[in-house]
């Protein structure tokens, strides 16, 4: 008898450590995160040669990928028109968004303010 009490106890352990260990890592595991970038490109050839190659880097040296958009591929649902190129990326997380946006940032002040202006919106994915 207390050789199955032993085994009992052992195995409902087992499990509590288990659902534990879970638990610990679901809460570790960090959302993928999101950007909308509504792009008003003044100058496309400019743009195309000298500025989005290098907006392209950024986006794969950070983890990114392109999910949709491009040039005249949104249309408005309600409110004002979109700009003529809108790009929806993703990235691992939303620090890997905020590593982005600080390179990206100043390759828009650098380069980008040139030939197009630009708004982005990070948004962090939910839980499925």
């Amino acid at each position: 008898m207390k050789s199955n009490c032993k085994i009992a106890a052992a195995v409902i352990a087992s499990f509590v450590l288990g659902v534990g260990a879970v638990s610990v890592l679901h809460a570790q595991a960090k959302l993928p995160a999101y950007v909308v970038v509504e792009i008003d490109v003044k100058d496309q050839d400019g743009y195309t040669k000298d500025f989005l190659p290098k907006a392209q880097a950024n986006i794969k040296e950070m983890g990114g990928k392109y999910l949709g958009g491009g040039f005249n591929k949104a249309i408005a649902l309600g409110g004002a028109k979109p700009p003529n190129r809108v790009v929806l990326l993703q990235f691992p997380d939303m620090d890997a968004v905020k590593a982005f946006y600080d390179k990206e940032g100043r390759l828009q002040a650098d380069v980008g303010s040139k030939y197009a202006s630009f708004r982005a919106v990070g948004i962090e994915g939910v839980e499925q």
